[in-house]
């Protein structure tokens, strides 16, 4: 019975990524998010989806908010949510692996929340900063000793990892089994696309619920001022389950790695594509906190999300009955002209750059956007002041990812041409 569900399983996913294969070669723009080769630089797609309207229908029934307004609206809109009214109706291909709260409507959202907030309070970004700054220049004294040298694999990801595993406090051992499976987890925000990514993804978390079970022991008997210790003292006193706990560990390990990830990557590429934007960032490395900012608008990291429909309702003129799906396209609005002037043109300078909805909106506005500002701003300033001469020395290759966009590899060098 079990090979016969997982080949069913198969076969429906299979097909669903058929179908939206031929729709996508039909001309349907939003399917043709999914696939290569629109998926490598999906903004023209983005721009044609912005044409046909605000909202636009696909010819499977889910609708997408392509405008800077629109999509602001729909994330603020309390009749709105992550899951549906009736949980049941979520189908195979979107169903996610439960990430605590970004995949829970209230009531349960404010709950579980307030419990991972204090890791995020104001007042710990100066302990963090140093902390940041000291493993960003780590890793720049070994990558720049190489002059030639991958910029993902030697900074952008073991930076974030290394920053969030030291707030979780999980040992140095475990950060490469770490990466992994987080590229596992994150992988799945796409959808699942076989039973094959499916048992990969159950894997990776099974993985994760092992290494998160046994850091909460060692933390019972040896508690310390990080995030395992304050969330296994509230699972002891009844104010989470285990498995709630699990959860809330997973979104903070994927969450506070592939965006942050992404930033600095996505960020770095562009700088380069656009010399004279680099060259000012060189020449006034105080500008980081601009280029984070304007990257997060031009090439965000996360580039959609999604609210389904609670009840019927309006919102700026458009009618959405109950159960209704809505695809928020971060990125499309971030290249609005209606709101950005000039929007594909990257300007590190652009004063109102940081309206951008990356960090999503309304209660489910982005929790660790701070740190993840802080490390972009750390990570790109560094960048400049140490690397000035910085440029690529081979194509930078994306991740073949949809609802996370960012870059695989990434050769640079600091050698001369």
């Amino acid at each position: 019975m079990q090979v016969l569900n997982s080949l069913r399983t198969d076969l429906r996913l299979r097909t669903f990524q058929a179908i939206t294969w031929t729709a996508a070669q039909r001309g349907d723009h939003a399917s043709r998010l999914l696939h290569h080769p629109w998926r490598a630089n999906p903004y023209p797609t983005h721009r044609r989806l912005r044409a046909q309207g605000d909202l636009v229908r696909s010819r499977f029934g889910f609708h997408t908010a392509t405008t800077h307004a629109l999509v602001q609206q729909v994330l603020r809109d309390r009749s709105l949510g992550v899951r549906p009214a009736n949980p049941d109706t979520v189908p195979v291909e979107l169903e996610l692996l439960d990430l605590s709260f970004l995949t829970r409507n209230p009531p349960e959202h404010g709950r579980l929340r307030a419990l991972a907030r204090p890791a995020f309070a104001p007042r710990l970004m100066e302990r963090y900063a140093v902390e940041i700054e000291k493993i960003t220049h780590d890793l720049l004294d070994r990558a720049l000793a190489k002059g030639r040298f991958d910029l993902m694999a030697d900074f952008a990801q073991p930076l974030p990892i290394a920053v969030i595993t030291r707030l979780l406090g999980i040992p140095d051992d475990d950060h490469a089994a770490f990466v992994e499976i987080g590229a596992a987890i994150g992988s799945s925000l796409d959808g699942t696309r076989s039973a094959r990514h499916l048992r990969r993804v159950q894997d990776a978390s099974d993985r994760l619920n092992v290494l998160f079970d046994q850091l909460m022991r060692l933390r019972r008997a040896d508690p310390r001022e990080d995030v395992i210790s304050t969330l296994t003292a509230a699972t002891d006193e009844g104010r989470l389950t285990p498995q709630e706990m699990a959860a809330m560990c997973r979104l903070l390990l994927v969450a506070g790695f592939e965006t942050t990830v992404n930033l600095i990557g996505n960020g770095t590429a562009a700088l380069l594509r656009n010399r004279d934007q680099w060259d000012r960032l060189t020449a006034d490395p105080d500008l980081a906190e601009g280029a984070v900012e304007e990257v997060l608008r031009y090439d965000p990291p996360v580039q959609m999300t999604s609210r389904w429909v609670h009840e019927d309702t309006s919102i700026m003129g458009h009618d959405l009955q109950r159960d209704s799906y809505i695809l928020c396209s971060i990125a499309s609005a971030g290249r609005d002209p209606d709101r950005f002037t000039d929007p594909d043109r990257f300007d590190i300078t652009r004063t109102d750059a940081s309206d951008h909805l990356a960090f999503s909106g309304g209660i489910h506005y982005c929790l660790g956007a701070p740190l993840a500002r802080l490390e972009g701003r750390i990570a790109l300033r560094a960048l400049a002041a140490r690397a000035p001469h910085l440029r690529p020395a081979g194509r930078p290759v994306h991740r073949p990812t949809t609802t996370l966009r960012g870059l695989a590899t990434f050769p640079v060098t600091t050698e001369k041409g």
